[in-house]
Parts: structure tokens; sequence; C-alpha cells
């Protein structure tokens, strides 16, 4: 083989692998049809999964996306007087919640000035998820005893802050049936920055697993999913590594309160990636004030990336907004920017900052729980935290809703292969109905609207039924769903077996 067709080929495969690349992110946002759904909910909201929706009387009314912001629990706080980034997740088996939350106590001076915290991860445990046991594990000296729930220090007992549990596949686990992110500082270079460690049982955490991730001084919650679409895992953090890593103003500073992103093939072994920037506050964000960002967590769930993120208006309030994503970079705000997790009304224990956090769910809810603290961000000295839950129906976020005289919502074309077609839907005032068309919106013979069934109550699993036909007798076929919404909301549509 010569030179010149050596360098040849590995530019032609350079080139394949960087088409290949380039298709397969387009892919995630423009996707390549007929689209296979599988049994996943389609969220109808992002424009994914549909092709078109307009009103029926398109020049007096239209569609519109509607934000349902969960609702703050009665019994709020359930956590008073301590608590920082908060984690949860419910055992399957025994129903039981377990909670992880950053927990921190003021560093003083001999003078008794406050200097600083020192930060720790605490453990909480419940049976019905309201009601929360802080056991004293006796495992850690923190504040001179023992008696406490403190779980974890970090890698040297040091620090550990920015608790992140991480929902990632069984084969790389190692065992552990726990694995958690966290930030730690003064273990001496090499050590400081974004580690990862596994536990067998949430309490009990394994010095020997405990792994660098990233030598990076993220000082926020850091949050690792895994992408199983590129497979990789994905992170969500400060871009430290370039901003505000020396003294000085900021002109030559930077504002480091940004979200980036950075990538890697594995918790167990030190990322060679560095964070890029992907979301900083835009005018909207400006002309409120709120010129920050101070985190986002985020979940993969349904194909959808799901940011919980945290505008931050210098120096004072910190709330919870919703973002949301197809590939993990480009991120999509509504353009009224709710509040996921609003700030309490003044006075009360969460009117100064919310951090909010991913859902669990529970039975057909999904629960978030989140930190809060009643005062804002740069008075520390007087504020107390603790920790509240919001809730709302699953996968109820953001809806497609029809006007009272009617609208309408088509599919992209979809390889069916499902038994059942199963809708979360609110249409308690309305109805739905829905007709099935082929590729070119051609009605299929007993699919018309006026052979459906209508949908008129408030349900996340109604079955759609047609009069003389069943769904499941499209198995293999390419078809397009096309959904009649007359004032009601539609959330998610997907297949049954």
């Amino acid at each position: 083989m010569t030179y010149r067709i050596a360098i040849a080929l590995i530019l032609s495969s350079l080139v394949t692998f960087s088409l290949q690349n380039l298709l397969s992110a387009e892919s995630r946002t423009l996707p390549t049809e007929p689209i296979e759904i599988g049994t996943v909910p389609q969220f109808v909201f992002d424009g994914y999964i549909v092709d078109n929706y307009y009103a029926l009387k398109y020049k007096q009314q239209s569609m519109e996306r509607i934000f349902h912001a969960p609702k703050k629990h009665g019994m709020n706080p359930l956590i008073s007087g301590e608590g920082g980034y908060v984690n949860v997740r419910r055992d399957s088996q025994t129903g039981r919640f377990q909670m992880w939350y950053q927990t921190h106590a003021p560093k003083l001076d001999e003078q008794g000035k406050f200097i600083g915290s020192n930060y720790a991860i605490a453990y909480a445990e419940s049976k019905d998820g309201l009601t929360w046991n802080r056991p004293r594990l006796g495992l850690l000296n923190w504040n001179g005893t023992k008696d406490n729930n403190i779980v974890w220090k970090g890698i040297t007992d040091k620090r550990a802050s920015g608790p992140c549990l991480l929902d990632i596949p069984e084969g790389e686990r190692k065992g552990y049936r726990y694995l958690m992110s966290y930030h730690t500082g003064g273990a001496g270079k090499g050590m400081n920055g974004i580690r990862v460690v596994g536990s067998h049982d949430g309490v009990h955490w394994d010095k020997s697993s405990d792994s660098l991730l990233a030598e990076l001084h993220s000082d926020t919650l850091n949050s690792i999913v895994y992408d199983p679409i590129s497979r990789q895992y994905v992170m969500y953090c400060r871009a430290k590594h370039i901003y505000r890593t020396f003294k000085g103003s900021i002109l030559d500073t930077g504002a480091s309160r940004r979200v980036a992103r950075m990538t890697g093939p594995s918790i167990w072994e030190e990322w060679a990636t560095e964070p890029q920037n992907i979301l900083v506050p835009d005018e909207l964000d400006n002309s409120n004030q709120f010129n920050f960002f101070y985190g986002m967590p985020v979940r993969y769930h349904a194909g959808i990336f799901w940011g919980a993120l945290w505008p931050f208006k210098m120096n004072t309030d910190i709330v919870t907004e919703l973002a949301f994503s197809r590939d993990g970079v480009q991120f999509e705000r509504l353009a009224s920017r709710p509040q996921l997790i609003a700030l309490g009304k003044e006075d009360s224990w969460d009117d100064g900052m919310v951090f909010g956090n991913h859902w669990i769910e529970v039975g057909d809810e999904w629960w978030f729980y989140y930190a809060a603290f009643d005062g804002p961000h740069g008075d520390s000295s007087d504020r107390k935290p603790g920790i509240g839950l919001a809730t709302t129906k699953k996968e109820r976020l953001i809806s497609l809703h029809g006007p009272r005289d009617g609208g309408v919502i088509i599919t992209r074309k979809i390889n069916w292969r499902g038994e059942k077609l199963i809708l979360n839907a609110n249409a308690s005032q309305g109805e739905i109905k829905v007709r099935v068309s082929d590729a070119k919106r051609r009605v299929l013979d007993g699919f018309d609207y006026d052979d459906c069934v209508p949908c008129n109550s408030d349900n996340v699993r109604h079955e759609i039924h047609w009069k003389k036909q069943s769904i499941g007798s499209l198995k293999g076929q390419i078809i397009r769903l096309e959904f009649l919404l007359l004032n009601a909301d539609l959330f998610t549509f997907r297949a049954d077996e």
C-alpha cells in the first residue's frame, strides 16, 4: 500500500466517522422516519414526534404549550433546620424512601468569626416519603461527635459536597447498588475535584472504590447521566478550569456560574475532556437580573434530557426552572420561563432559595424533593435550610392544549408495533378523539374520528378504542396518529402490548 493511498483511506475513514456522528446527532432532533417508538412514552410538547399541530379556528384560537407546575406539599418543610442539595431514591422491593443531602457546619477562627463551612453528606429514610427519620449512625465524627447521620466526608474526610446519586447500566456498577458522585477539596493536588464512590447499602460507602473523575473545582451539584444513544457519560457542571481560577476583577476572572457539559467513557477513570459552556443567561434572564446559573441537575427519561435549571440573581434569589433537550447539548426553555419550584411567600421557610432536583415516581405521581433556604444567597449567617416536596401526576410537566373549538396534533410516520394506544391526557372539560392515517395522511378504514370512542376523562393511562377496529391489527404498518383535542390537554401517548 502506497503512502498516498494510506493517507486517502485514513481521510476517508475520518470523513465517514464524522458524517456518522453528525447524522447520529441530527437524528436526535430531527428523527429518521418511520420512527421506532417501542413502548416508550412519547412526549408531544417539543415537536420531536409531532409533525404538525394547529387550531381549527386558526384565526381566533391556537394550540398552546401549557406548563403544569408541581404543587408544594402541605406538610412542608419535611425536614427543618438542615439540608442542602438533595437526592431521593425509593427501594422498588420494600418501598422504603432513602435520602442523601448535603449538610454543612460553620468554620470559625479563634475569635469566633465565620471563615467558611465544612461540608458532608447526610442520610435519612422514610416509610411514606413524608415523615423522615435521621438515624444516629455513629459512623463519622461531625461537630465533635459521632452521634449523627453523616455517611460520607470524602476520600480524605476533608469535604464532601454536591452529592449526586447515579443511574447507570448494571454491568458498569462494579457490583455496587448505589453510586454517588460528589465534590471534594482540601485533599491535595491530584485528589481534589469531582469523584465517584460506591456502596452496597447507601449508608456505608467504600473508600477503596473512590475514583477521581475530573480535577475540577465545580462547587455545585455536578449531575452525571448516562446517555444510552451515544453510550457515554455526560456531566453538567461549571467550567471553573478557565473561569474564576485566579483572583482579580470579573474583567479577568470571567463569570463561572454557567452550565457547562463534559463527557467521558467511564465513571471509574479520569475523563480526558474539558467542560464546555452550553447555557448562558439570555435577554429574558437579564431583564429580571438573573444573570447567573447556579447549576442544573439533569435526568434522562424517555429520550429527553430533563434539566432542573437554577437561575441565580446575584447575590440573592435562586429559583428552579425547567429546561429540556433531545441531544443533551441544545436545551430549550419555555418562553414564559415558568418556575418548576418557585420561591415561597415572604417570610416562609423557602422564600430565599430553592434547589429543585429530579423526580421519583410514586404510583401515578412524580415527587420532586427540593432543598430551600429562608434567606438569600449572600446572607449565610442567619438563613436556615430545609427540605420540601412538590408533586404532580407522572409525565405531566408540559402539555399541548387544544382550544374549545378544537385543535389537531399529527405525528410523524411511526412503525406501529403495539396492541393498544395509551394516552396520558386530561379531557375532563372536553374530549379527545384519535384517527389513524397512512404515511400520506389517508385515513384508514374504521379509524376515523367518528369511529373513535371519545376520551373525556382525566387519566394518565387512557386506552383508546375504535368501534369496530383494533389498533393491534395495524402491527408492522407505517402510520400516523392524528389527535383531535377540544378543550383538552395531551401530555404523552405510547404503544402498549
